[in-house]
């Protein structure tokens, strides 16, 4: 079990502007309904058999673990870093806080507004 204060942790505010590298653990059905353009999707359960996907994220450059409001990312960036497959970093409040950041938001469904479900 690891400690939640031993999990590296960033608000999005303090992301990085243009070259950030976003994991997103949500389901499905979240991910559609509205995401980060750019993110690379993999649900939270889904983690453990992605290997192949997972070689695919930066190994120089933290990686970012964003869900609906940090809890499913805390889980998967401690995951990622024991398992030493990238330098995994949590974000505080989620897709939550980067709607409240006015951050964009990409939607999968056509004339639809994006939103953070």
């Amino acid at each position: 079990m690891v400690n939640p204060a031993e999990i590296p942790t960033t608000r999005v505010s303090e992301l990085p502007a243009d070259d950030a590298v976003l994991l997103d653990v949500r389901e499905a059905d979240e991910w559609a309904a509205g995401h980060a353009p750019g993110a690379v999707h993999i649900p939270l359960g889904d983690l453990p058999a992605s290997s192949d996907r997972l070689a695919e994220l930066p190994d120089d450059r933290p990686v970012y673990v964003i869900c609906r409001t940090g809890g499913r990312s805390a889980q998967a960036a401690a995951w990622l870093n024991a398992a030493g497959l990238v330098d995994a970093v949590n974000v505080a409040g989620g897709m939550k806080a980067w709607q409240t950041e006015g951050r964009p938001l990409e939607t999968d469904h056509d004339a639809a507004e994006p939103e953070v479900l």
